[in-house]
C-alpha cells in the first residue's frame, strides 16, 4: 500500500475552505477508498473529498488542476478492474454523499439523478408511480459508477446496457467546465454523441456528476424458473435457441455445478449441484405463461429437467438474490483467496463453443474457478480463485485469462463485456482494437491533457 505523499499544503487549505470536515487524510478512510472488488494491491489516495453538488465538484477539480493533482472518481468500490486504485496518489472524489434523485418525469419514461444515487435506491424512489429501472448487475452500484464503466447485468438481454439507458449526462471536464451532454428527447442528432462518449469513459474524460436514464413500466406479471442440465451445451443451447425464436426473455443465467455447490452452501439451499438456468418472463399474465411454456419445452430438448417456478415477488427476489451472491459464494469456496474475475463476451452463436472449450481448459486448471454469467447476450464470467500469498497462483490465472481473451476475440467477441478496462484489461484492450487505441488516447490527451483524471486507466499514455 502505498504511503500518503506529503499534498501541497496550499492545496489541502484550499480544499478545506471549499468543503470543511469532508476533507480527510486519515489513513482509514484513505485505505478503503484504494480498494475495489478486484484482486489487485490497494492503491490508496493522498485524500478524500465528499462534495454534495456538481458545483462544489467542478471547484474540487479546478483546485486539483491547478496543483497538478490526480483526481479519481468514486461511488461504493464495487468495480472489479481497479478502476478506483490511486495507482499515482491524488485526490479520491466520493459522490456517494450526492444522493439526490433530482427529478422523475413518469409520463416521459425518465428521470434525473445525482451520481451518488443506487439503483436500489431510485427504484424504490419511482416504484411507488408503477415503474423500474432495469440495470442490474448485481451489486447495489451507483448509477454514476454504471454509466462510468457502461455496466450491465442480469436484465441486459431484454433491456440493454446503460449505453442503451442514459440519455443525458451532466460531466466535469478536465478543465473544470461543467458540460450537459444532450437533453431529454429519446432521439436527438444534434452533433457528436457526447452522452455515448463519457459512457464508458471510467472517468479518465470527466467525472459524471448527474445522470438522465430511461425507466420502464412494471410488467403486469413477472415469472422466474430455475432448471437444471446434464451439461453446460444444453444449458446455453437452450437460451441461445429460445432467443433465436424471438422469445422475449426478460433475464437468463447460467450457472455451472461448482457455482451452484457454492450458492448451497452459502445461501443453505438445496438446489441441484449441476449446471442450472436461472429465467424470467415479463409481460402480461398470458403472454407470461406462454413464453413459459415455450422455453420449457426447449430446454426438455436440450436436456433440462426440474422446472421450479417462482411468481410471487418474495420468491423471485429469494431466487436472484442467490444468483446475485454467486461472486461472494464463490468465494466461500477458497477461503481467503481472491478472485481474478473475467468477463468475455462472444457473439451468441459461438457462445456454446466458447462456454465448452473454457470448461476444458478449467477442468485443467489447480484451483477453483467457478463459471456464470449472462448468456442471453453471451457474457459470462470465470472466478479464478488465487490465494494472495501464492505468487504461482496468479501466474497460473493470468495465464488462463490470457488464453480466455484469445479464445473470445478469435470468436469475433470482446475482452469485456461490462466491467470494463480499468488498469487491469489495458493490454487486451491494445490486442482487441489494435489501432484505435491510438484514436482513444488522441481522446484522452485532448480532454485531459495533464493526465489528471483517473491516471493508469483505459489507455496507456506512454505508447
Amino acid at each position: 500500500m502505498n504511503k500518503p505523499r506529503e499534498l501541497d499544503a496550499t492545496l489541502l487549505e484550499e480544499l478545506t475552505a471549499l468543503l470543511g470536515s469532508r476533507v480527510t487524510t486519515s489513513r482509514g478512510v484513505r485505505e478503503h477508498h484504494g480498494k475495489d472488488e478486484s484482486y489487485y494491491p490497494y492503491a490508496p489516495p493522498d485524500a478524500v473529498v465528499f462534495p454534495h453538488s456538481t458545483e462544489e465538484v467542478r471547484d474540487v477539480v479546478e483546485i486539483c488542476r491547478r496543483h497538478r493533482t490526480p483526481m479519481i472518481p468514486y461511488g461504493v468500490g464495487t468495480s472489479l478492474e481497479g478502476h478506483v486504485l490511486a495507482a499515482n496518489g491524488g485526490v479520491c472524489i466520493d459522490l456517494s454523499q450526492m444522493n439526490r434523485v433530482l427529478a422523475v418525469h413518469a409520463d416521459d419514461l425518465d428521470a434525473t439523478v445525482q451520481a451518488g444515487v443506487t439503483r436500489k435506491q431510485l427504484n424504490e424512489e419511482i416504484r411507488h408511480a408503477g415503474l423500474m429501472f432495469p440495470v442490474d448487475p448485481g451489486a447495489d452500484a451507483t448509477v454514476g459508477g454504471m454509466a462510468a464503466t457502461r455496466a450491465s447485468g442480469t436484465n441486459a438481454v431484454r433491456y440493454g446496457t446503460m449505453r442503451e439507458n442514459v440519455l443525458a449526462l451532466t460531466v466535469v471536464t478536465a478543465d473544470a467546465r461543467v458540460v450537459r451532454t444532450a437533453r431529454r428527447p429519446r432521439k436527438s442528432a444534434a452533433g457528436y454523441d457526447l452522452t455515448r462518449l463519457f459512457v464508458g469513459s471510467e472517468g479518465t474524460l470527466g467525472i459524471i456528476t448527474e445522470v438522465t436514464v430511461r425507466l420502464y413500466a412494471i410488467p403486469e406479471a413477472m415469472s422466474a424458473a430455475v432448471c437444471s442440465f446434464r451439461d453446460m451445451k444444453g444449458a446455453v443451447d437452450t437460451v441461445i435457441r429460445t432467443l433465436q425464436h424471438g422469445i422475449p426473455i426478460a433475464r437468463s443465467e447460467a450457472l455451472c455445478g461448482l457455482t451452484m455447490k457454492a450458492i448451497n452452501a452459502y445461501n443453505k439451499t438445496a438446489y441441484k449441484e449441476q449446471p442450472t438456468l436461472f429465467l424470467e418472463f415479463h409481460g402480461t399474465e398470458a403472454g407470461v405463461r406462454e413464453q413459459a411454456e415455450l422455453v420449457q419445452e426447449i430446454a426438455r430438448e436440450h436436456g433440462g429437467e426440474g422446472f421450479e417456478w417462482a411468481t410471487r415477488p418474495e420468491d423471485r427476489t429469494r431466487l436472484w438474490s442467490a444468483r446475485h451472491q454467486a461472486y461472494f459464494a464463490g468465494l466461500q469456496l477458497r477461503p481467503g483467496a481472491r478472485a481474478v474475475s473475467t468477463d468475455v463476451c462472444v457473439p451468441i452463436s459461438r457462445l456454446t463453443e466458447c462456454i465448452v472449450e473454457t470448461s476444458a481448459d478449467i477442468a485443467r486448471a489447480s484451483m477453483p474457478i467457478p463459471l456464470f454469467g449472462h448468456v442471453g447476450d453471451g457474457n459470462f464470467h470465470c472466478m479464478i480463485l488465487v490465494r494472495p500469498d501464492e505468487p504461482a497462483d496468479l501466474e497460473e490465472a493470468k495465464a488462463f485469462n490470457e488464453r480466455l481473451v484469445n479464445r473470445a476475440l478469435a470468436m469475433e467477441g470482446t475482452c469485456t463485456g461490462e466491467h470494463g478496462i480499468g488498469s487491469g484489461k489495458i493490454g487486451s484492450l491494445e490486442k482487441e482494437l489494435g489501432d484505435a487505441v491510438d484514436l482513444m488516447r488522441a481522446l484522452k490527451r485532448t480532454f485531459d491533457p495533464l493526465n489528471l483524471m483517473n491516471p493508469g486507466k483505459v489507455v496507456r499514455l506512454d505508447a
